[in-house]
């Protein structure tokens, strides 16, 4: 059995192994779509991870590509478009973009991680958080240590935060910290080279970090991972990880 621990942060409060659908859950094509993340939940998911882009206007949205061009039946760079003809976009031809705010309060039980795509991203995303009141139901990231660094600036030790680029650099030389993030959330793989190990781990683990693995679709890379220690997993194939963690008896929810 799996038991929840305290934790200063409520986003991380949760039992171990945490669960995360990557974009929702889209095995038709239309990730980060309400419909998406709607079929995550209905698993039984109570992570989604997305990511934030900001129209010419200032409206924040869960999407990933700086481009509708790949997903959505429209084209244009999203930074240079506004809102009024941004939704007219649809994912896969026929799902509409979901706004920030609108997913945040479409389910107030599910924890979302955000990764900040842009430096444009940041004050509309810092706002929403601020008027949907959801900062301690979010954890943001970044690729990017000033667009981390921001975000920790505006909200203090309460955010929940990824480590920076430079600090994830440290922990895989094996730095003990200490670290301004609280998840140390990694590619399983750079190619051949596998990013997170048993010493990564224990390296993390011993600095007070949470160790999440990104995007992991194979059930043999998920069983490599989960026998290593690692706090969460996040996937594109969401029916496979719970199946998994079903059969470990690690779902969170009950399975």
């Amino acid at each position: 059995m799996i038991v929840a621990t305290a934790h200063r942060f409520p986003f991380l409060d949760a039992p171990r192994p945490i669960a995360f659908a990557h974009r929702g859950f889209a095995p038709d094509g239309a990730e980060n779509s309400m419909a998406a993340f709607e079929r995550a939940v209905a698993l039984g998911y109570r992570y989604l991870e997305t990511d934030v882009r900001v129209t010419a206007d200032g409206v924040a949205l869960a999407f990933h590509d700086a481009s509708l061009d790949r997903v959505t039946d429209r084209r244009g760079r999203i930074d240079r478009l506004p809102w009024a003809e941004v939704r007219r976009a649809r994912i896969a031809g026929r799902e509409p973009i979901p706004r920030l705010d609108d997913l945040l309060a479409a389910w107030q039980d599910v924890r979302i991680n955000l990764d900040l795509k842009a430096a444009h991203s940041i004050g509309a995303t810092l706002d929403v958080l601020r008027a949907t009141r959801a900062l301690d139901r979010v954890c943001v990231n970044a690729f990017a240590d000033r667009r981390i660094a921001t975000a920790r600036a505006a909200f203090g030790p309460r955010l929940c935060t990824g480590l920076g680029p430079r600090e994830a650099v440290l922990l895989r030389r094996g730095h003990p910290g200490p670290y301004a993030g609280r998840c140390a959330q990694l590619p399983a793989r750079l190619g051949r080279l596998a990013v997170v190990d048993e010493r990564l781990v224990a390296t993390a683990h011993a600095a007070g970090l949470d160790v999440h693995v990104w995007t992991v679709n194979d059930r043999a890379e998920m069983q490599r991972l989960l026998d290593l220690g690692v706090d969460g997993l996040m996937t594109d194939a969401a029916d496979v990880l719970r199946d998994v963690l079903v059969e470990r008896g690690h779902w969170p929810v009950g399975g």
